[in-house]
């Protein structure tokens, strides 16, 4: 009797840069925040052997180097389907669905799908992407956009943020130099402060209502204990979704929020170098934009 070996084939593909760097925000952020330790433990699982402690890079440069290693590997895709393994997203499968529609825009470039069937992370391959119906879409989005960001917003009265009021004097101040800033054309700086005062006043919404925030569906959570996490290990995309959930926040300003974030995380040169990231005026105007719309939304919808 004959005996065949079947030797299993495993998928392997190559990314672009553009999907190595979508893939480093969901590993370091999006899907869950991963300090420099975690990063560590969470890339020595595909056989890397190293250590963390002094020296260690910054996380993003860490996060690059591994998957650049990693790439046209079977490791590659290992990492990938540990990315959106559904059991790390208990209590929030939309937000996977998300995560992986959103990863799926750059992959497809690549030639591949991520599929999730059930509880199972799988692989396909891409169907030709049809950019005429893209550019339709963007249409549609960016008459919605325009409407935004043309909108007026009364000057908003800091003293009706439902922040603790010592921390209102700070928020005033950076406004008044986020102003200065615009002035001044002074543009990075705009934009680090109007992301750096967003994270403060919804840290601050969450410390002030603290029963609502940890139970959110989109709250993090602890992968061991399943606890949510204190709110000093939130990040400001965990802060906007749940600021969104709970009624603080709507769509709108959530989807802007998120973009406000990804620029505020320019503020490291080297990661504003390898994305050739120039802002002008327009986009220094457009971040403060977003804050004011959510520092009006929040005094709008403030718990009574």
């Amino acid at each position: 009797m004959n005996i065949f070996a079947i030797k299993k084939i495993e998928i392997t593909m190559t990314i672009s840069q553009k999907t190595i760097e979508k893939l480093r925000e969901l590993i370091n952020e999006e899907t869950e925040y991963r300090s420099g330790s975690k990063l560590v433990a969470f890339f020595n699982q595909y056989g890397f052997r190293d250590v963390y402690g002094n020296g260690f890079p910054s996380r993003w440069i860490y996060t690059e180097e591994k998957i650049r290693a990693l790439n046209g590997t079977p490791e590659l895709d290992k990492c990938i389907k540990d990315v959106f393994a559904p059991v790390n997203f208990i209590g929030r499968f939309s937000d996977l669905d998300t995560f992986i529609a959103n990863f799926n825009q750059y992959l497809c470039f690549d030639g591949w799908n991520v599929i999730r069937k059930g509880n199972e992370i799988t692989f396909s391959k891409a169907t030709r992407i049809d950019i005429d119906k893209e550019k339709e879409k963007e249409r549609t989005i960016n008459a919605t956009e325009t409407d935004f960001l043309n909108a007026e917003f009364s000057d908003i009265s800091i003293e009706s943020l439902p922040i603790d009021n010592y921390v209102l004097p700070y928020i005033e101040a950076r406004i008044s130099e986020i102003r200065s800033c615009l002035s001044a054309k002074a543009v990075l700086s705009v934009i680090f402060l109007s992301g750096s005062t967003l994270e403060g006043v919804l840290l601050g919404l969450a410390q002030n209502n603290p029963a609502i925030y940890n139970q959110a569906k989109s709250a993090p959570k602890d992968n061991k204990t399943g606890r949510t996490r204190q709110f000093h290990e939130w990040t400001l995309s965990n802060l906007i979704d749940v600021s969104y959930e709970v009624g603080f926040l709507r769509e709108d300003v959530k989807k802007f929020s998120h973009a406000l974030r990804d620029f505020r995380n320019y503020i490291h040169p080297f990661q504003q170098m390898s994305e050739h990231f120039y802002p002008d005026d327009n986009t220094a105007r457009i971040c403060f934009q977003v804050l004011k719309a959510a520092l009006f939304q929040i005094t709008q919808n403030k718990k009574i």
